[in-house]
């Protein structure tokens, strides 16, 4: 069996990145999903690992359907899997239209875990999860709401799924990055209608030392890594503010 590494949203972005960071010492070949299957080709070029482009839209049931027929054809040995699929929408309540939200929901929280579900049986002792969640899952976020709630249901996914995978051996580590400003998030984000309701970005981080800090992090196993200075202190910040003092801290900051 090959030793594999399994990356969804691979076709751009923080997804694009982890797979140029991968060691082929490591892996036989990478299975890269995500809708765009010219982008999936390119990423050949960066990285010497095979690269097998599978394009599939998984907020479709048929796609998951797919992956997991592939899943059983071949029985890869799946040492690393990293859900870094996902998109987020800027707006009040009524500025983000139901397709969006559920669009939202789907590829952050249901396509997530499907996936991780369907790899699991193919995950030995020693592989390793990365979920892909967000520091905004550490607090509620008005004009990202839906986005924020998200992100907290994959991070508490995360956090209990490595207590059940811990007599396996499978470490399972929920990173949670800060504003990127070198990918497609926020060009996307800002294209919502509602996108005026924060009106910068500071300090925002570059997809590089991401996926560099967090695969480290994932290779020392760790159950949550915080890539970057700002997201490490809204973490610690989380866990000791209520909830309501942090929103009003966001109403600053995201006029900033």
């Amino acid at each position: 069996m090959k030793k594999t590494a399994l990356v969804t949203g691979a076709s751009s972005g923080l997804g694009a990145e982890f797979i140029r960071h991968l060691n082929n010492k490591d892996f036989d070949e990478i299975w890269a999903v995500a809708r765009r299957r010219e982008r999936l080709e390119a990423l050949q070029d960066i990285t010497e690992i095979p690269v097998r482009p599978i394009s599939m839209d998984l907020t479709k049931e048929e796609s998951i359907q797919e992956l997991e027929r592939m899943l059983e054809d071949e029985k890869p040995d799946i040492r690393l899997l990293i859900n870094a699929a996902g998109f987020g929408k800027i707006g009040r309540y009524d500025e983000i239209s139901r397709t969006d939200i559920d669009r939202m929901i789907d590829l952050n929280c249901r396509a997530a875990v499907d996936v991780t579900q369907i790899c699991l049986p193919y995950i030995k002792k020693g592989g390793r999860i990365m979920e892909i969640c967000s520091t905004a899952g550490f607090q509620p976020f008005p004009y990202l709401s839906v986005y924020a709630a998200s992100k907290s249901f994959l991070y508490r996914y995360s956090r209990a799924l490595r207590q059940e995978l811990f007599g396996r051996g499978i470490k399972v580590t929920a990173v949670c990055p800060y504003w990127i400003k070198d990918t497609e998030f926020i060009p996307t984000a800002k294209k919502s209608s509602g996108s005026g309701h924060i009106k910068g970005f500071p300090l925002a981080s570059h997809k590089r030392s991401v996926a560099v800090m967090a695969l480290n992090d994932s290779r020392l196993g760790l159950p949550v890594s915080t890539p970057g200075p700002v997201c490490f202190i809204h973490r610690i910040a989380a866990k000791f503010i209520p909830s309501e003092a942090m929103m009003g801290i966001w109403q600053l900051i995201r006029f900033l």
